[in-house]
């Protein structure tokens, strides 16, 4: 029994360092009531509220201020799945719940957008509208398979074989044009006629599907690549450069194009069976991977890929001329987001992030006996004398609280608990009701704070190590000196910057607008290349009890944050980049987000006066902006050749420590809810073996 087990009950104390999706996550899991109650859990968060990236709070007139866009997507089955456990744990509680029932806090979103800049005509937009699935996401009926890349390569052949059947359009009777030096079977396809040739294509390719299902030999392998190989010759030059050029919807052959180049390469690198799964790819770019295998150059800097790296941020030091994306996660992440999805692609919440995840997950942890201590800076992990194990945690304190008294951290707007966007100041002592001038969530240290040191034995006996992988040099150094392989990870796995702004606007900007922009869209013009309608969360912000019409739009937008060289970091540097991305939004405003709402301009101007709230006064009600430069803000990258040096929270490197956060080997390997989620799941099983590893959605290879 360790030292800080309670003799009678065998409650064993858990420390979790940072409480965003990971963090929290491990607190729902280790405190199953089916463990019927082993760990006494505290989580210690810095400032004044829960959710790591995906916080948010409550502004000028009870608007939503995130830190960015956030959606979630039909293949989160892990993340799904907790949220809708947290969502019917309240509403069976005895205290009731003020959250309702989680189909109503998710909206369904099939209608998503991808823009093509076209020269001198400004931007086309290329929308799709995806067809609901069968299934929600989490629900608890979902099979695991046996070889995840076979139910990839399926979902990527039928989706090739519908391409193929679908967008061929042209007569039976019209011949195509064959070249000679084209190989003899794909001549023999196309020899009688367009739709023959496409059914013929479509045939190969379920064959294709049939031997790769049942196993080949090496020579079989090898024939069966030349077959793909000649496939994708057929899709690249027949149908895009020689027949649909012209065509409205020759664009859909450019995403052929990117799946016979996968399947290439699933032939050639074998995949199939292979004891890494799709990670064997991870030294490659994903872009350079698929010009290895047979893609143009036009399909690689397609829209589609455009915004894979956008969604992704994969852009080094968040510079737009250096994308760089792992092959494997990539393709993982796209597999999964459009193979794998239930219900909808997207789903948006009704409310803030903070509003629809975080204060749910709060509340429940809450009611289970979970501990919150907010105003708590981790500044150090202390190892051991023999440095194998953490005997203390060193924290600030950045705020204190009458006595025998806790930190109520919500607020109510519209009716929903939300987070505030600062800290509810006449809770606190020292302050006065008053700021500092310390931003509690950025990286400056406030001198004045006072330290507490919590120490091994007596007020834990794990811990759960769940904050920003940036944040480890400064907070963790002593395990860094200790563990080569920890100093490696730290300067492999490398996060960016980004940066985000909001609008609310008095009228509808979209009706007339010449584009019809899609509700969620990517792959636009830098730095804010992603952005989503939002108008539906308006009714649950408190701009009727603040005195103001509602808004009739609200628009979000962001992108990667280029770092700026040798700058000091601290406030300074903080508000530096405030200032840059005020300064960068307008000038968007200006250019060319007026291509998608030409109303929002007077000329080359912004036009201000669509905007919500009075311009002339220090507050303005319908511009938000944020950067996020702190390191636990930063967003992190899967750059090629980085997985294999991620740190899983299975290893336990360090007798009484696990970590948790989507920096971590956890199956899914790229910055994403979904990933926080599954490391925390993992982070749980490394300390009591619950959940069981095979429950968790997608963590194929441990």
């Amino acid at each position: 029994m360790l030292a800080g087990e309670d003799a009678a009950t065998d409650v064993i104390h858990v420390a979790i360092v940072g409480g965003g999706c990971a963090g929290l996550t491990t607190a729902f899991e280790l405190s199953d009531p089916k463990l019927a109650g082993r760990h006494q859990i505290n989580v210690y968060q810095q400032g004044w509220r829960l959710g790591g990236k995906g916080a948010s709070g409550r502004g000028v007139a009870g608007r939503i201020e995130e830190h960015g866009l956030h959606v979630w997507l039909g293949f989160y089955e892990n993340a799904f799945g907790l949220i809708r456990r947290a969502y019917a744990e309240l509403a069976e509680h005895p205290l009731g719940s003020p959250f309702g029932d989680w189909r109503d806090a998710f909206l369904p979103e099939p209608n998503v957008g991808v823009f093509a800049p076209t020269g001198e005509r400004g931007w086309q937009v290329w929308r799709t509208s995806f067809p609901p699935r069968p299934g929600l996401p989490g629900d608890p009926d979902l099979e695991p398979s046996e070889d995840p890349m076979i139910t990839y390569v399926a979902g990527a052949l039928a989706m090739l074989r519908t391409l193929v059947l679908d967008t061929v359009i042209v007569p039976v009777s019209e011949k195509p044009v064959i070249a000679d030096d084209w190989p003899l079977s794909i001549r023999r396809m196309l020899d009688g006629g367009l739709m023959a040739g496409a059914v013929a294509v479509s045939q190969a390719l379920m064959l294709l599907a049939a031997g790769m299902r049942e196993g080949l030999r090496e020579s079989e392998s090898d024939e069966l690549l030349a077959l793909v190989q000649e496939v994708a010759a057929v899709v690249r030059d027949w149908t895009r450069e020689r027949l649909l050029a012209d065509h409205p919807d020759g664009h859909v052959w450019l995403v052929a194009e990117l799946v016979t180049a996968s399947l290439v390469g699933t032939v050639r690198h074998r995949l199939i069976g292979h004891p890494e799964g799709l990670d064997a790819l991870d030294d490659w770019d994903c872009r350079d991977w698929l010009r290895t295998n047979g893609a143009s150059e036009a399909a690689v800097q397609s829209p589609f890929m455009r915004g894979m790296y956008d969604l992704a941020m994969a852009y080094e030091d968040g510079d737009p001329a250096r994308p760089r994306l792992a092959a494997g996660a990539a393709l993982r992440g796209t597999v999964r987001m459009f193979f794998g999805y239930r219900g909808a692609l997207f789903w948006r919440m009704r409310a803030g992030m903070g509003d629809t995840v975080f204060a749910p997950l709060y509340e429940c942890l809450r009611r289970r006996g979970v501990r919150f201590h907010f105003f708590h800076r981790l500044t150090d992990v202390v190892l051991g004398a023999d440095r194998s194990h953490v005997a203390a945690l060193t924290f600030d304190r950045q705020a204190t609280l009458p006595d025998n008294t806790s930190y109520d951290p919500l607020i109510s707007v519209a009716g929903r608990p939300c987070w505030p966007a600062e800290a509810r100041w006449e809770q606190l002592l020292e302050r006065g009701g008053a700021k500092s001038g310390i931003d509690m969530e950025g990286d400056e240290r406030d001198v004045a704070a006072t330290e507490i040191v919590l120490r091994v034995g007596r007020d834990f006996d794990f811990v759960v190590l769940a904050v920003g992988v940036g944040a480890l040099p400064v907070v963790a150094s002593q395990l860094l000196a200790r563990s080569p392989r920890w100093r490696v990870m730290v300067d492999q796995v490398k996060t960016v910057a980004t940066q985000a702004f909001q609008l609310w606007l008095r009228d509808d900007l979209s009706a007339g607008a010449p584009l019809g922009a899609p509700r969620i869209a990517s792959a636009f013009a830098k730095p804010f290349d992603t952005w989503c309608d939002m108008r539906h969360v308006i009714p649950e912000e408190g701009w009727a009890e603040a005195g103001y019409d509602l808004p009739a739009m609200a628009l979000y937008f962001c992108g990667a944050l280029a770092d700026l060289p040798g700058l000091p970091a601290g406030a300074g540097t903080a508000h530096m980049a405030s200032e840059r991305v005020r300064r960068a939004a307008i000038t968007f405003l200006e250019g060319p987000a007026g291509d998608v709402w030409p109303r929002l301009r007077e000329g080359a101007q912004v036009n201000w006066a669509r905007l919500v709230g009075d311009l002339r006064s220090d507050r303005n009600e319908g511009f938000y902006w944020r950067a996020n430069v702190a390191a636990s803000d930063r967003y992190t990258l899967c750059l090629p050749g980085s997985t294999r040096w991620r740190i899983s929270p299975l290893a336990l490197d360090f007798d009484n420590l696990t970590v948790a956060g989507d920096w971590t080997a956890n199956g899914l390997n790229t910055g994403c809810i979904e990933a926080a989620v599954m490391s925390g799941m993992l982070a749980s099983n490394a300390l009591s073996g619950s959940p069981p590893l095979a429950s968790i959605v997608g963590f194929d290879h441990p």
